[in-house]
């Protein structure tokens, strides 16, 4: 794959499996992320959804966190999906915790209820049409700072923002097989 992106995903819990699938799809190569040895050489990082909590957590037990909340502040490209949105926020509306707190942006933790409320739906994400969206216990931003560009918005809620060279989404796009919105973060990665 000479001349791919190398794109590390934090593999510590979540969806850090179909993230890598995604990847590989769209010609990046993907390398999961569980110590701090393996973010060598990387060009960009995925924040994968699951639970912000315990990914927060195990990234401090494995050493992880200070690295890449330097990488982070460094400039190093990344993408937060759902849990990985909240790490990237700022401020959690709803909970005490932060985590990098890089992203200029609030956001709601479970913003759309419990599991059960999970749902799928289409909408608009920066400059693509009908994109689908799997929203699992999703979070949304409630606000956003005068650097943030919201890039989506389903029901009048803030569903994905760009800040510089960060990209945070309240949705899942490596669980469907479009692979634009992927496509759109190796691109702002590649710039």
């Amino acid at each position: 794959m000479s001349g791919a992106l190398t794109v590390g995903v934090l593999a510590v819990q979540g969806a850090f499996a179909e993230h890598r699938d995604a990847l590989l799809r769209a010609g990046a190569n993907p390398r999961e992320i569980r110590g701090p040895r393996e973010l060598d050489d990387i060009d960009a990082l995925i924040l994968p959804g699951g639970e912000s909590t315990a990914q927060g957590r195990l990234m401090r037990e494995l050493g992880l966190f200070e690295p890449v909340a330097a990488m982070i502040g460094g400039g190093l490209p990344v993408f937060g999906t759902c849990a990985g949105m909240i790490l990237l926020a700022k401020n959690i509306e709803n909970d005490a915790r932060r985590h990098f707190a890089a992203m200029d942006i609030t956001v709601r933790r479970n913003g759309y209820g419990r599991q059960l409320a999970s749902f799928v739906t289409r909408g608009r994400f920066a400059q693509y049409e009908d994109i689908e969206m799997v929203f699992i216990r999703a979070p949304y931003i409630t606000a956003a700072g005068p650097d943030v560009e919201v890039l989506a918005e389903i029901d009048g809620r803030a569903v994905a923002a760009r800040e510089g060279r960060m990209l945070a989404a309240a949705f899942h796009p490596e669980m469907t097989p479009d692979l634009r919105v992927l496509e759109y973060f190796l691109a702002m990665a590649r710039a």
